[in-house]
């Protein structure tokens, strides 16, 4: 059934001369329609959202987390419908839609506690000479319009990581979801608003990155911008915001480290979960596995059996492991990847047949440092196996990357294993776990080219909010 979805600005619903379709990524069938937006419709939804600010800066922080309790209560019970607008717009097999819901609930759950444990400081004045008598506190109070620029590959738990931290911190919002996946987004805009959420307090405006992006980003009155995507988009927005504040989330090419002792049993079923969960569209996917020489041919062999187990189909189908990536010109990119890692001397062990956007996943040996499917982000379903002596060299090549974000290991040894958790240049490292892994409340985000600042509501939610101090003079 095709659905019709206008914008939300104001509390309104707004549509435009231009039309524009969402597609099922697996075959290209149209789901729904949505309408592109223009600089009109970007100067409305900030002007809305400056509107709405007052309204939520006079909102206790019981009332926010009220409503944000109240949406936690509503996704979950909407959960099946929501998880078939995820499938539909991003082409994510129904079962993992399903765990993104609940995901997702669970964000607007933690974001709704950290509107109740929003606090500043007391400042210990009299610790200078020149304090004495001196009193001082600080309170946090909301930055404002926060713009959140959203990736098609988690339609709507990364928009709740945005939106709930936001909202709990008394902010105001504009969410320019991907252009693929403007469903979810929309749909929960819908949901606020039966939650009690003032009007223009969340605003939601569709249509082409390169056609509102750099409005909304550059736009005065917005204070600050929240971004998760590819890194050259996050580099253009850091020099279009200029003094607002920025986070960047920007992806990596996540590895792990499998040493001589790991466990086996555990290590080789969570990497393949880990490198093709949702065709590797995961900004932490395993990407590249350094294995240990004397374990490498048992891994291998037990890696490709569990990759050639998984299941490919049509993502509404709930025995689907593997459907397909967002766009055929994506699919066709990591065809090329793939491609030219075996012509610089890799070897495909498995899969790499591609079938319109579709592609088997791959496991490939002995991959060149210096091929894309090394170097860069390859956001598909392909992971490289290499293979190290020495525990050392293995730390070293997982640094040699321009990302950042998360790594892990597999060893019994927690001597290795905090050598490499210290070492290892990231923002977050598993020990006995692949990086493909995140629960909502912790703090998530990467160093060099994989972003900068912290998600999770508890971290995103300092990052929304500006200490201001309170000083008084006793006598």
């Amino acid at each position: 059934m095709m659905l019709e979805i206008p914008m939300m600005i104001g509390g309104a619903q707004v549509r435009t001369g231009t039309p524009m379709a969402v597609e099922l990524p697996f075959d290209g069938s149209a789901v729904a329609t949505v309408y592109r937006a223009g600089a009109a419709e970007v100067d409305a939804a900030v002007a809305a959202a400056v509107e709405a600010g007052p309204a939520m800066r006079d909102m206790t922080r019981d009332e926010r987390a009220g409503i944000l309790r109240r949406a936690h209560q509503m996704v979950l019970e909407r959960r099946e419908a929501l998880a078939t607008a995820v499938m539909s717009e991003c082409g994510k097999p129904i079962r993992e839609a399903r765990v993104e819901v609940d995901r997702s609930a669970q964000t607007l759950l933690f974001s709704s506690e950290e509107a109740h444990r929003l606090a500043g400081e007391v400042v210990p004045m009299d610790a200078s000479p020149s304090g004495k008598g001196r009193w001082a506190i600080t309170v946090r109070e909301p930055v404002g319009v926060i713009a959140a620029i959203t990736p098609f590959n988690f339609p709507l738990n990364l928009a709740m990581h945005k939106i709930g931290p936001a909202l709990a911190g008394g902010n105001t919002v504009v969410h320019k979801p991907a252009s693929t996946t403007p469903l979810s987004g929309l749909l929960m805009a819908g949901i606020f608003t039966e939650c009690g959420l003032p009007k223009g307090a969340l605003n939601v405006v569709t249509g082409a990155g390169g056609e509102i992006g750099d409005e909304l980003v550059f736009h005065p009155g917005v204070k600050m911008v929240t971004f998760t995507g590819s890194a050259q988009v996050g580099l253009r927005i850091r020099n279009l915001a200029g003094l607002k504040r920025v986070t960047l989330e920007l992806g990596n090419n996540s590895a792990v480290i499998i040493e001589d002792d790991a466990n086996l049993d555990e290590a080789v079923p969570r990497c393949v979960a880990g490198s093709f969960a949702h065709s590797g569209q995961v900004c932490i996917s395993v990407q590249r596995i350094f294995v240990h020489e004397k374990v490498r041919e048992e891994f291998l062999e037990r890696l490709i059996a569990g990759t050639r187990r998984l299941v490919m189909g049509h993502p509404n189908e709930d025995t689907t492991d593997i459907s397909s990536l967002i766009s055929v010109t994506e699919a066709e990119r990591v065809e090329m990847w793939l491609e030219e890692a075996v012509r610089a001397g890799a070897r495909l062990l498995t899969g790499g047949m591609r079938r319109r956007a579709s592609i088997e996943p791959a496991v490939l040996a002995d991959v060149p440092d210096t091929v894309q499917l090394s170097c860069r982000e390859a956001f598909g379903p392909v992971v490289g196996v290499n293979t190290y002596r020495d525990l050392d060299d293995a730390i070293g090549r997982v640094n040699a990357s321009d990302y950042g974000l998360q790594a892990g290991i597999y060893t019994r040894d927690m001597e290795k294993a905090f050598r490499a958790a210290q070492r290892v240049h990231v923002g977050g490292f598993l020990i006995n776990e692949v990086p493909q892994y995140r629960v909502d409340q912790m703090p998530y985000g990467g160093v060099k080219m994989s972003g900068n600042g912290r998600e999770g509501p508890k971290y995103a939610i300092e990052e929304m909010t500006e200490p201001k101090l309170i000083s008084w003079k006793v006598g």
